[in-house]
C-alpha cells in the first residue's frame, strides 16, 4: 500500500511539474503587441491549409498565448476558397477577410487603437 501512495504521489508531482512547466514555456513563447497585435494569414487556391492555419492561431489565441486581430489576405482565391474564407472569418469575431487589392485600406483601418477587435 505505501508503495502505490508513493507512486500516486510520485505521478501528481511530475504532473503538476510539467503543468507548470508548460505554462511557463507558453509565456516565454508568447508573441509581443497584445491585444493591438495583428496576424496575416495569406490564403491562395482553394483555401486547403486555410481552416488549419486559422484554426490553430484561434486555439493560441484562446489558450492566452497570442492575441490581437487576424487578417485573411486573399491572395488569388478561387470561388469555392473566397466562400470557405468567408465562412470561416464571419464565424469568429477579431477575424476579417481582406483581398489583395484593398490591403492597404484594410491594414490601416485594422491597425487604428478604435478599430473594433
Amino acid at each position: 500500500m505505501r508503495a502505490f501512495l508513493e507512486i500516486l504521489l510520485s505521478l501528481l508531482a511530475v504532473t503538476g511539474l510539467l503543468t507548470l512547466g508548460w505554462l511557463c514555456f507558453g509565456r516565454l513563447l508568447r508573441p509581443m503587441g497584445g491585444k493591438g497585435a495583428l496576424t496575416l494569414l495569406p490564403a491562395r487556391g482553394n483555401g486547403e491549409d486555410l481552416e488549419q492555419a486559422l484554426t490553430g492561431l484561434l486555439w493560441l489565441r484562446g489558450a492566452g498565448l497570442t492575441a490581437g486581430r487576424v487578417a485573411v489576405i486573399d491572395f488569388g482565391l478561387t470561388e469555392e476558397g473566397q466562400d470557405l474564407a468567408r465562412l470561416l472569418t464571419e464565424q469568429e469575431a477579431g477575424v476579417y477577410l481582406c483581398s489583395r487589392e484593398e490591403l492597404p485600406r484594410c491594414l490601416e483601418a485594422l491597425l487604428e487603437p478604435e478599430a473594433v477587435a
